[in-house]
């Protein structure tokens, strides 16, 4: 397929070559003349992206011809030949805000730096003054984490501060270009550079980016965007979407190519992504697999959390075939926190394995910050852990049923880094009879550090960080409410978010898709029972369609009439010995259709290699049975059965009630 139309949007569906394409058709239009190599500019977001744009171009011909890099760093080169071109000192860049904010602005409270940092950062992408920041807050449904009025003076002092000291950060090097932009003949010099732009991962643009790459194209229309709109998953640090969704609106006249071809996983793995998809994104069009058959992706449950990620350890043991590589494995999680359990866990195991990507424990400032305060208890091990655990209890206490409640991303990650800090040490306190905190550093740094990343190893890391990436055979772990979605997801679009990131994750899989979760977890020192992800119900009902079409349809009428003959045969007494009994409020008259109707679950849940009690719990089994019910409506009526859960089983449900009363 090719195109001549400018600006040009192309929706590019996960596997289907997004980077690829996007060097394509630089490759195309530099080949027959439409573009000159010199004139080229290719934007992305990371380093390792910018890298990834330059190796592929390379590999078409396009030596050093083609500028190829991140937003930030093409700003910077601007500024810094207009600085030269001026006479002007170049002001200090600043890359550790955090550090910068505790050492010359007032702040609430030292402790939440990093929050605050993230709040900037954010109003920062959205171009959003420190004066409106409440308001712009409010609106965003963000959730500071001081009051918005704080955020909002801290915000206008670290403005002010990098002013006087004549210092800027990253964002500052967006903003001031496009300032400069405002010239008319610096413009005029940037855009006979730069005419023809190309943007990858257009989704992730926010709108100081949009801004600048606005100012950079001026009245030129040649532009190409490449995008998946089901990976936007920034949204909470500035992100819009709304650029790449509604990319003719922004730019009129411009046309849009969509690519829903996927050549990166099986038809089994794309089966649960786009079932996963679908309740948020009703009419995007499903990715067509273009690989062979691959397993049917499974879904376990654990009693803990430690015990999940010792089945995980095993489980990527059992995918390791001889002569294999374990970097064609990865165990991916939500949170940085609980890539710690993991590690352990691999490293009992004797996997070889590294954190991958983002940022390790040992390497999180709140995780350094706390290992620096817990040295100052003389060698007191035990209380420096007690004081560290009662710190995060009276930052945020939690009510022990969910996943850390905190208020965003940032604070979130530093609660359950803490957490698990803490966890930790409780660990290292049960090995070493003489605990201090140097030997904990060091267990520690022995445990869960960062490994090379060019030694063999399976990847350990978070659903935000494997996005771009792929492995043969990925472990999903830990997927359950409160993490998965994350427990301060509360407005829709923030769910809807959740939604896409876990669909990143699974679409990270090539052959192999593993789900766990626990039905237990300890966060810092307090154990909660746990409930599998809702989001878990899709993956069953596309793994139980997938088990359906390997196999005959259920003749449900000879199975309950097989049932039936059973029953009777069988006394009261009988029944109660075997395995499971019956829930003590359920009616004896109702026994016979609540173990058919059991039956008919453990053949669904089996059929999708499920729990049973993910399909119907035992309440709403007892439900059916004493209401009888002949119609959906009435299905609905009863407790534990909605829509969806109706959409799914309730013809099938249906059927039993039926057939065993006939």
């Amino acid at each position: 397929m090719t195109s001549s139309a400018a600006p040009l949007c192309i929706l590019a569906g996960a596997g289907s070559g997004k980077t690829r394409t996007l060097t394509r058709r630089i490759g195309h239009r530099v080949a027959t003349g439409d573009a000159d190599p010199r004139r080229v500019l290719a934007l992305t977001f990371t380093r390792k992206a910018a890298g990834e744009l330059g190796t592929r171009l390379r590999a078409l011909g396009m030596r050093d011809t083609i500028a190829a890099g991140t937003f930030h760093s093409i700003a910077y080169a601007q500024l810094r030949a207009r600085w030269d071109d001026r006479g002007v000192t170049p002001p200090e860049l600043i890359d550790r805000k955090v550090g910068f904010l505790i050492d010359h602005v007032r702040m609430p409270t030292r402790s939440q730096a990093i929050d605050l940092v993230s709040e900037i950062e954010w109003a920062m992408a959205r171009r959003i003054e420190p004066d409106d920041y409440p308001g712009a807050a409010a609106r965003a449904s963000r959730r500071p984490p001081v009051p918005a009025a704080d955020v909002a003076r801290v915000y206008a002092d670290y403005m002010a501060v990098k002013q006087r000291r004549r210092v800027v950060d990253f964002d500052d090097l967006l903003r001031l270009s496009i300032r400069d932009m405002g010239d008319p003949d610096f413009a005029a010099a940037q855009r006979w550079r730069f005419r023809h732009l190309f943007v990858d991962e257009f989704q992730d643009v926010n709108p100081l980016q949009f801004d600048l790459l606005r100012a950079w194209l001026g009245d030129s229309s040649d532009l190409c965007v490449v995008g998946d709109p089901n990976q936007a998953i920034y949204a909470w640090n500035g992100a819009d979407a709304d650029y790449l969704v509604g990319f003719d609106r922004w730019f009129p006249g411009g046309d849009t190519v969509e690519l829903a071809d996927n050549y990166r996983s099986s038809p089994q793995v794309l089966a649960v992504a786009n079932a996963v998809l679908a309740p948020s994104h009703p009419r995007s069009a499903p990715l067509r697999p273009h690989r062979p058959d691959g397993p049917v992706p499974a879904i376990r449950s654990f009693p803990t959390d430690t015990a999940e990620a010792s089945a995980v350890a095993r489980a990527v043991r059992d995918a390791h075939r001889p002569g294999g590589r374990w970097s064609s494995q990865s165990v991916l999680t939500r949170t940085n926190a609980q890539t710690a359990l993991v590690a352990e866990a691999l490293r009992k195991a004797g996997i070889p394995h590294r954190v991958r990507g983002g940022v390790g424990l040992l390497q999180q400032a709140p995780v350094r910050t706390a290992l620096a305060g817990m040295r100052r208890h003389a060698g007191i091990f035990s209380v420096a852990v007690a004081d560290l655990a009662a710190t995060i209890d009276a930052d945020d206490p939690d009510d022990g049923d969910s996943a850390p409640s905190d208020t965003s991303d940032s604070v979130a990650e530093r609660r359950a880094a803490l957490e698990m800090l803490v966890r930790l040490a409780h660990d290292y306190e049960r090995i070493d009879p003489i605990p201090s905190v140097d030997g904990f550093a060091q267990w520690l740094r022995a445990s869960v550090g960062n490994d090379s990343p060019d030694r063999d190893a399976v990847d350990v890391t978070t659903f935000h960080a494997a996005k771009g990436l792929e492995w043969p055979v990925v472990h999903l772990a830990g997927i359950e409410k409160g993490l998965v979605p994350i427990g301060h997801a509360s407005t829709e679009a923030a769910l809807d978010e959740e939604r896409r990131l876990f669909y990143v994750a699974i679409t990270r899989a090539e052959a192999q898709l593993h789900l766990t979760y626990a039905e237990s977890r300890t966060f810092g020192e307090r154990t909660s029972r746990r409930d599998p992800s809702p989001y878990l119900d899709d993956v069953a009902h596309a793994i139980a369609l997938l088990a359906e079409e390997a196999r005959p349809p259920t003749e449900w009428s000879s199975y309950i009439r097989a049932q039936r003959e059973r029953l009777a045969n069988d006394d009261v007494r009988s029944r109660r010995r075997r395995k499971g009994g019956f829930p003590a409020e359920l009616d004896p008259a109702d026994e016979g259709l609540f173990e058919a109707l059991r039956a008919w679950r453990s053949s669904r849940a089996k059929a999708a290699n499920v729990p049973a009690y993910v399909i119907f719990s035992d309440a709403t089994l007892v439900a059916v049975a004493g209401a009888r019910p002949t119609t959906r409506r009435q299905l609905l009526a009863l407790p534990g059965i909605g829509p969806v859960k109706v959409e799914r089983h309730g013809d099938d449900m249906l059927a039993v009630v039926t057939e065993y009363g006939a």
